[in-house]
């Protein structure tokens, strides 16, 4: 489990050694117009994980679901809103832009790169708690990925850490995906060369493992 969460770490830390970008309308794929999500538009927010470094776009996880989503008779755009090297700060400084897009679903997966930097999880747990509120207050259904920290943070740090999650789903009534990473991380066979981001296999196995919240969403949007 340790080797596991502090390859989790390296994966999240991807691309975090320049200043956290300023979000600008480049930082994510352009808004799509009516006729491109007529029916429902989902918006897949996060760090690299969720840009999917060192992988076609076409492989990053965002891309995958919607391929499988519409495989299974879901008519669904997913838009790759992923920033590399992100941490829960950032993502709240540009949560207001990506709501311009208008998304009936969100799936959310920040605060990995928080751990790594050593933010206090208070801050992070503030700062994910603004970013959801924000997003149900626009009408949209947020799907919460859950992040695990590495065990020499500190036993009361990883547990801090990891009780952020489950809490803010639990206050906001959200669906949570407890671990994004779930039977990906620490598997050779199913990262990059660099041992530390998943292949377009991998995240396959994310998009796998994260279909059935989704489809959660969708009934919830269509109800």
């Amino acid at each position: 489990m340790k080797k596991l969460l502090l390859i989790l770490v390296l994966l999240l830390a991807g691309g975090c050694g320049a200043a956290e970008p300023t979000p600008t309308p480049s930082s994510v794929r352009p808004t799509p117009t009516p006729a491109e999500h007529a029916g429902i538009l989902i918006v897949a927010m996060g760090d690299s994980l969720t840009e999917g470094l060192g992988v076609d776009t076409a492989d990053a996880y965002p891309a995958q679901l919607e391929r499988k989503l519409r495989a299974g008779g879901y008519d669904v755009t997913v838009v790759n809103a992923g920033v590399s090297g992100e941490t829960s700060s950032g993502a709240l400084s540009r949560v207001d832009w990506v709501l311009r897009q208008k998304p009936d679903i969100v799936i959310l997966a920040t605060g990995g790169n928080d751990g790594l930097r050593g933010v206090e999880p208070s801050l992070t747990e503030k700062n994910v708690d603004q970013i959801v509120q924000k997003i149900q207050d626009s009408g949209a259904v947020v799907v919460l990925g859950g992040m695990e920290m590495v065990q020499n943070m500190g036993t009361q740090y990883t547990s801090d850490f990891r009780a952020i999650y489950p809490e803010i789903a639990k206050k906001h009534s959200l669906i949570l995906m407890p671990f994004l990473l779930d039977g990906v991380a620490g598997q050779p066979e199913l990262n990059q060369a660099d041992t530390i981001h998943p292949t377009a296999e991998g995240y396959k196995i994310v998009v796998d493992n994260l279909y059935p919240y989704v489809v959660q969403a969708i009934e919830q949007v269509q109800r």
